[in-house]
């Protein structure tokens, strides 16, 4: 259920009709939006008469219930307003959501060694990237496949956070982790396999770093906004959501069907900023250009693309990653559609490299 207030309502007002939902056992959230405040009531709230609580102050405009199952992920909850990301990096804040510049995330599948994870930093810095991803920790099919170097790679994102000022993302696989990957991540990922592992979503909704969350390979939109559900419950509204490819019939062309539908369909359904990640929802770094430049006509707020100095060498992934070079050619294409829908402010600085 949200509680509405009139445009101009006073603060002292919307306090005090805070204070008295506390009495009814409500915990209000307040949330500001552009033009008014909008109150979510969490709580037990089925029984309660929306006339009642439009009684409390001539200042509430309306109360309306929240249909949807999953409460604080919904975008009424919000009254229609996005909400937005801001991640703190070295380099300064970095927004992400509806009404911003897209925010580019870049880098390996994985952390291989010093050398690499910088050079490929500096490189994807240059290009424009906000962000570099890069796994320590990698869940992989096979227990015999690469599981990345664990929490000595972290040593090496803050090597590579040091030298070029981004942002890290990183994910967390393992609950007792989290405070080592939380000192170096400014956003902790938590990836496809764990979409539904409520343990780990509690945990990471009660710290206070932003999350990025995956999209489960075989999960339904409801399923994937109902597992954001489980970290914006436990106290953390910082939420990223990512489409990284869903497992469909046809594999033999590309390694996942990426969903580019999720993104007009998830801008009705829920306030929370929206990642599109090409790499894994094709597997070919062929098509990887196409579905960037797809996502963002389609209107998302921010890309993943995996980057490897050199694929044919990867530990992991490295027919879906663009060569450095590639990554500076794509950067230039996708500014051009950017800067047609008005979501483009990136300047590269290829001198610096």
């Amino acid at each position: 259920m949200i509680v509405v207030m009139k445009v101009g309502s006073p603060e002292p007002e919307v306090a005090r009709v805070c204070e008295e939902l506390k009495g009814w056992g409500l915990s209000p959230e307040k949330i500001v939006g552009r033009h008014k405040v909008v109150l979510g009531l969490v709580g037990e709230t089925v029984a309660l008469d929306p006339l009642q609580i439009q009684e409390i102050s001539p200042w509430i405009e309306e109360v309306l219930r929240v249909e949807k199952p999953y409460k604080r992920a919904s975008r009424e909850y919000r009254h229609g307003e996005p909400s937005e990301v801001i991640v703190n990096t070295p380099a300064g804040p970095v927004p992400v959501g509806e009404h911003h510049a897209i925010a580019v995330v870049a880098g390996p599948c994985s952390v291989e060694n010093e050398e690499m994870i910088v050079e490929t930093a500096k490189r994807v810095k240059a290009a424009g990237a906000h962000f570099l991803r890069g796994g320590a920790f990698k869940p992989r099919t096979s227990p015999y496949a690469f599981q990345g170097h664990g929490e000595s790679a972290l040593s090496l994102l803050q090597a590579a956070k040091d030298a070029t000022g981004l942002g890290i993302i990183t994910e967390l696989m393992d609950a007792a982790d989290l405070d080592a990957l939380a000192e170096v991540a400014d956003v902790i990922q938590v990836g496809a396999r764990n979409m539904q592992n409520f343990s780990l979503l509690k945990k990471v909704g009660a710290q206070d770093k932003p999350v990025l969350l995956k999209r489960g390979m075989s999960a339904t939109i409801e399923e994937w906004l109902m597992a954001a559900e489980y970290i914006l419950a436990a106290g953390n509204p910082n939420v990223i959501l990512c489409e990284r490819g869903i497992r469909t019939f046809d594999s033999k062309y590309a390694r996942n069907t990426l969903d580019l539908a999720a993104i007009p369909v998830l801008r009705t359904l829920t306030h929370l900023p929206i990642m599109i990640d090409p790499s894994h929802g094709t597997g070919k770094w062929e098509y990887v250009p196409a579905m960037a430049k797809a996502a963002i006509a389609a209107g998302t707020d921010s890309l993943m693309i995996e980057v490897h100095p050199n694929p044919a060498k990867a530990l992991s992934d490295g027919p879906q990653s663009l060569t450095p070079d590639r990554f500076d050619l794509l950067m230039q294409e996708l500014a051009v559609i950017g800067k047609v829908v008005g979501r483009w402010d990136i300047q590269p600085a290829m001198a610096t490299v």
